[in-house]
């Protein structure tokens, strides 16, 4: 994958991830995101969640790093045409990084499709201004947990 430049006050690139070294900061943007947006989730299943993003998660998507003057900033992980993750630091949310991350995504994996939780009433309206429709709804979520998914197709 090529790397990708934005002009702006700051430089934003949008690389691969080169392996577990970049998983650290990618975790503690996770869990900035998620304070963020996910009051929904228990604080057990966001401990086990988090227990499970560099030995479970993170390896088994394609990885997309933002990083804002050599700095992470958020993350995209794409499996088989499906958008798995993207995750903004929250001192970065509203400014255009996960539209980019979003668009990268379309155009260099080609996803078409995205598991969103019901509850995240910004995520649902991120994706679906950008084109995505509710497909499909699970009352659950791929682990089971009671927090229901909406599947969304890009239009």
């Amino acid at each position: 994958m090529s790397e990708q430049s934005y002009p702006g006050e700051v430089e934003l690139r949008i690389r691969s991830c080169r392996g577990p070294a970049d998983y650290p900061p990618l975790v503690a943007i996770w869990r900035s995101a998620v304070n963020a947006t996910h009051d929904f989730l228990s604080e057990g299943d966001r401990r086990e969640i988090e227990s499970k993003l560099e030995t479970d998660y993170f390896p088994s998507v394609s990885l997309s790093i933002a990083e804002l003057d050599g700095r992470p900033a958020g993350f995209s992980g794409v499996f088989d045409g499906q958008l798995e993750m993207l995750f903004i630091d929250a001192r970065q949310r509203g400014s255009g990084i996960g539209a980019k991350l979003l668009n990268h995504a379309i155009k260099e994996h080609g996803i078409k499709s995205v598991d969103v939780n019901e509850q995240n009433v910004q995520a649902v309206e991120f994706y679906t201004h950008r084109g995505f429709h509710v497909a499909g709804r699970s009352e659950t979520d791929d682990a089971g947990r009671p927090y229901p998914l909406l599947h969304l197709q890009l239009a």
